[in-house]
């Protein structure tokens, strides 16, 4: 008969239950559990204590030569030492404990071995004692609490045909609902249980554990047995993680993975979850809460059904080591039938699960993990031997299994070749992409595994910040890093008053002249480029172009508009000082750009092909694709085959022709890679590749590189090295003297000259999730929605607060994607105060609308125009 009893299960591992502090921790949680339902039980699934199981693998090993007595005597007073901690009497309540384990070692010393029975019981006792304690420091605070025996509440599954090593060290339990033992612990008065993790009983009474790190299983055992409305792995971290964060500090928080993710990630070396504790929860649904006990107010990590960020994307970097990989190699497995199966059988008999394949005509290999085998020398031996006997076999030790984990990782794999570049030079004796989608893996060499993973980590994840997916970094939530506010030297803070009373007449885009003055000049001062032009689109407000046009930068337009708009504000603009690059444009903006003397950029053979007339006697610029695209989201990457922009390079001698046979002349080329690029060597590599295509226009004397010049975005991130920029384009123009290199930025001139001012309108809370209203969104910008792009925001009328909150800053529109921010540490917001959104000098008041028939922020310009005494252009 089922209860109406509802179950929290939580579970702390050895750091979490070796110290009063932690305990106290424990006690603090259970009392909140309890608090939060009038019918919640909660059953504590605890460790041994940190080091302890250690300590008696330790006697296990010495016990036979009778060295073991100075071990007794270390667990003894660890225990000791904590009881005094907790005021609890440790001679009573481990005074059984502690025989059993000195009469077991003294029964190992006397045969000179230890059976496998015999190490169950002795690894067993970790549990029994810190639980002991651990239950008698509770009930002082919680009369209606008791300790209680896990071996009478789990039964290990009866495998008789199993080596007697995995049934006694090694087992596993039925998961499903046990409505007997729900019945029991209904009559039982108790609303707190505390239990040990790691051990079970046999159909004999026998105790068994269910292998190292048996504790996660344990609890997910207990949470399926008691229909549990949730599980707890309470432990020294806060989740998991990107990476492993011990080993790379900048690996971010994974807030919320479905059970698959979640199994992959535990499979392939987080080392937060034991990979055998998710099929329980999974199979009957039950929620996991991964929950830091060090840090009990953070959120964690949640694993349940449905995660967020269910398109394609990896998640994390992991490296699982102690792989040891077997090759099999015979010309007689091809169109053999039963190979497999033959030399699959010969690891069977060995006691040993496989878990990666790979297959050729002529080989196998597949993968030994050391968590699911224990792969003794003498093992690999006698495996080695057998093997033998069919193929010719290669035992390969010490490597180590390297694997991206995501979701439908196989749909992006275009996106993933610039980070896998780092195999390059790497020995990779096996790669595996899962058939769930869910990995791609590498097996390498043990002593390569944490470099890659921490290059492979920084390529697919340096610029991610905070969102749904992803939260903070292990840096900040451990707090050696605390979080930075952004841009200290930001010069919207020196003008903090002045922004605030702007944001009195609602919202806005506040530009500051001084700063586009000042990242002109900076680009100006470049000897190795001969021109700059800024791509207009970006922002096209009158006093910024202005201020622009008088440090000599000149302008690229994309359209009618955009050329008619220019040559209003500058009538007298040479025309060198105005390029134009239509795009899938109609015929007659070819005839306007010619007619009004821009330099015209022609980036397909269309217009060659179907107008040749309108080309006759001109010069143009030619757009070439380079083949590869880069920047922050693969909608700003404008190369590539999925890119609709640039002629292909193996269309050049086509379009020779054809201009050939117009009259006209190439004098120019041009590529642009993509937004948001801080990579210094980007644009001399792109002018070597536009060198490389001069073979078909012999009257190039231009290269335009493009823009795409990359600006910081969060706290802590380097700045484009322009002075590395300039020294690679001095290089390429000291081999090319006779050449012009152009430039044609868009957001690194103006991004970080804008801020978005926009006032609170209301708050809201729903579960964990903090929301900030504020009176604009994104029908005034729209990259956040667009792009994913991170803006920083700050509360600007409160700068000198600490943040106290995590929140969603969302705006007024009707739509799921009005967010401007997700997961930014504001301190408490009230309504009225004013949120600033950094670098919005770009793309901001450019692409805004008039969506849900809102008026998208207005613009306010700071500062007053100067003109150099030398404009230089």
């Amino acid at each position: 008969m089922t209860t109406s009893t509802s179950w929290v299960v939580l579970k702390f591992g050895g750091t979490s239950v070796s110290s009063r502090e932690r305990w106290e921790t424990i006690l603090s949680v259970v009392q909140e559990r309890l608090a939060e339902a009038p019918d919640r039980r909660v059953m504590v699934v605890c460790s041994a204590l940190s080091g302890v199981t250690n300590l008696l693998e330790d006697v296990i090993a010495r016990a036979p030569q009778a060295k073991h007595h100075e071990l007794l005597e270390q667990i003894e007073a660890r225990h000791t030492e904590l009881a005094d901690t907790l005021g609890v009497d440790a001679t009573s309540l481990l005074e059984d404990e502690l025989l059993t384990l000195e009469r077991l070692a003294l029964g190992a010393s006397l045969v000179k071995e230890v059976s496998p029975r015999i190490h169950a019981q002795i690894l067993a006792l970790g549990e029994l004692m810190s639980t002991r304690l651990g239950a008698a420091f509770v009930a002082r605070a919680i009369r209606e609490s008791a300790w209680a025996d896990a071996r009478t509440m789990l039964r290990a599954t009866e495998e008789p045909n199993a080596p007697l090593r995995r049934r006694y060290i090694s087992a596993a339990c039925d998961a499903g609902v046990d409505e007997v033992l729900q019945a029991r612990l209904a009559a039982d008065a108790a609303r707190v249980v505390i239990t040990q993790g790691f051990i079970a009983g046999n159909d004999a009474g026998e105790t068994v554990l269910l292998g190292r790190g048996g504790s996660d299983t344990s609890a997910a055992y207990l949470a399926a047995r008691l229909s549990a409305e949730r599980l707890e792995i309470w432990t020294d971290v806060p989740g998991m993680f990107s990476a492993n964060p011990r080993q790379v500090p900048t690996a971010r928080l994974l807030r919320r993975l479905d059970y698959a993710e979640a199994q992959e990630l535990a499979t392939m070396g987080a080392k937060v979850l034991h990979p055998r504790c998710l099929a329980p929860v999974r199979e009957h649904h039950i929620p996991l809460h991964i929950r830091c006990t060090p840090s009990p107010d953070q959120d964690g990590t949640v694993i349940a059904a449905q995660a967020t960020g269910q398109g394609p994307q990896v998640k994390a970097v992991s490296a699982k080591s102690g792989v040891t990989v077997i090759s099999m190699e015979t010309l007689g497995m091809w169109q053999q039938v039963g190979f497999l199966a033959d030399v699959f059988a010969v690891f069977k008999s060995h006691g040993l699960s496989i878990d990666m394949v790979a297959t050729s005509e002529a080989e196998v290999s597949v993968t030994l993990d050391p968590m699911a085998n224990a792969l003794e020398p003498a093992t690999l031996e006698r495996l080695h031997a057998d093997l033998n006997g069919l193929c010719r076999a290669r035992v390969v030790e010490g490597c180590a299994v390297v694997s991206l984990v995501g979701r439908q990782v196989r749909s992006i794999l275009s996106q993933l070749a610039p980070a896998l570049k780092v195999f390059e030079e790497q020995q990779i004796y096996l790669m595996s992409q899962s058939a769930s989608d869910l990995n791609l893996s590498f097996v390498v060499d043990e002593a390569q595994a944490e470099r890659l993973v921490g290059k492979l980590h920084q390529l697919l994840f340096g610029e991610q910040g905070p969102d749904q997916v992803f939260g903070a970094s292990w840096e900040e939530l451990s707090g050696r890093v605390l979080p930075q506010l952004p841009f200290e030297d930001a010069w919207w803070r020196k003008r903090r008053d002045e922004l605030l009373k702007i944001a009195e007449g609602g919202a806005a885009y506040a530009y500051n002249l001084d700063e586009v003055a000042a990242q002109a000049d900076r680009l100006r001062a470049m000897g190795a480029v001969d021109r700059v032009f800024f791509a207009i689109k970006a922002n096209p407000n009158p006093e910024i172009l202005r201020t622009l046009e008088a440090r000599g930068v000149g302008f690229e337009c994309v359209s009618p508009g955009e050329v008619e708009h220019v040559r209003k504000l500058f009538p007298t603009l040479a025309p060198g000082r105005l390029l134009f690059t239509p795009n899938f444009a109609p015929r007659e903006e070819y005839v306007l750009g010619f007619e009004v003397g821009a330099m015209v950029t022609l980036d397909n053979l269309h217009p060659l092909e179907a107008w040749p007339e309108i080309f006759e006697g001109q010069e143009v610029l030619v757009r070439v694709d380079p083949g590869q695209g880069a920047g922050h989201h693969r909608y700003v990457r404008t190369a590539g085959p999925k890119s609709k922009f640039g002629v292909s390079a193996d269309e050049l001698t086509r379009l020779a022709e054809l201009a050939a046979a117009a009259n006209l002349k190439v004098v120019g080329l041009h590529a642009h890679v993509g937004s948001g690029v801080r990579r210094a060597g980007t644009w001399s590599s792109t002018a070597v590749f536009l060198e490389q295509c001069r073979e078909f226009f012999p009257d190039v004397r231009w290269l335009n590189l493009g823009g795409g010049l990359g600006v910081p975005e969060r706290a802590g991130q380097q700045a484009l090295d322009l002075q590395a920029v300039n020294a690679s384009l001095e290089a390429f123009k000291a081999a090319h003297p006779e050449l012009e290199l152009w430039l044609e930025p868009g957001r690194f001139l103006v991004s970080e000259a804008g801020v978005l001012l926009a006032r609170v309108t209301q708050l809201k809370t729903k579960g964990a999730y903090h929301y900030v209203g504020v009176e604009t969104g994104m029908n005034t910008l729209i990259r956040p929605a667009l792009y994913g792009a991170y803006h920083a925001i700050v509360n600007l009328t409160r700068h000198a607060q600490e943040p106290e909150i995590e929140a969603e800053i969302v705006g007024p529109i009707c739509e799921s994607g009005d967010v401007l921010g997700h997961a930014r540490w504001l301190p408490t917001c009230a309504e009225g105060d004013v949120l600033l959104v950094a670098n919005c000098g770009s793309y901001g008041r450019a692409m805004s609308s008039r969506y849900n028939l809102r008026k998208p922020a207005r613009e306010v310009v700071l500062g007053e125009l100067k003109r150099p005494s030398n404009p230089g252009q």
